[in-house]
């Protein structure tokens, strides 16, 4: 069956919505992910949330070992604008990205300003795993008392995280997403111990 470019993306972005309003909670988008015909070199999920996420009016950075081709790729069929790191309204770390590319995204990643906080950059991460193992612990708006996470990638992220963060309202928000199609969102609002 192939992907239904207004239905599909409808039911991915309810569940990146309800996973934004409940950090740590884990939803799966593997229906509408297995609905992609296209040969990429990354997770199908990732591709759905580029349809859902990328416009005319935006613009991303992507880092990956395939970053030409799959930034001019992604430009040609959602027609976004390819800016650097620092400009870039989405960013985009895929599973083969050099370890050190999560930290850069977060030093660098627009976190926006006080008059216009909702004009930062999101960040959405390729993981080998998302599990509700108990590693990371997050707090915050929409989690009752606590919610536990594992995620599959270098654990640098989390002080970075931290501190671009620490001056709310500026900051970043973050989607992660595995090959099973597992994803989890973490709005700046919310606090990350190990």
């Amino acid at each position: 069956m192939k992907l239904d470019l207004v239905h599909d993306i409808q039911k991915a972005y309810r569940s990146v919505v309800d996973s934004m309003a409940r950090p740590g909670h884990i939803n799966n988008i593997k229906d509408q992910a297995d609905k992609v015909d296209l040969e990429i070199d990354f997770y199908n999920a990732t591709l759905i949330l580029m349809l859902m996420l990328l416009d005319a009016e935006v613009s991303f950075k992507v880092f990956s070992k395939n970053e030409e081709e799959i930034t001019k790729f992604i430009s040609q069929l959602t027609y976004a604008k390819p800016e650097s790191i620092k400009n870039a309204n989405f960013i985009f770390i895929m599973t083969d990205a050099e370890n050190s590319h999560i930290e850069e995204a977060f030093d660098k990643a627009y976190e926006g300003d006080l008059i216009n906080p909702h004009g930062s950059a999101t960040i959405i991460v390729e993981a080998k795993g998302i599990t509700n193992d108990r590693e990371i612990i997050l707090t915050g708006p929409g989690i009752k008392d606590e919610n536990h996470i594992r995620v599959d990638i270098n654990k640098g992220w989390i002080e970075k995280h931290r501190e671009k963060n620490i001056e709310y309202p500026l900051g970043v928000d973050i989607i992660m997403v595995d090959e099973k199609a597992n994803l989890i969102c973490i709005p700046r609002t919310t606090k990350i111990t190990i």
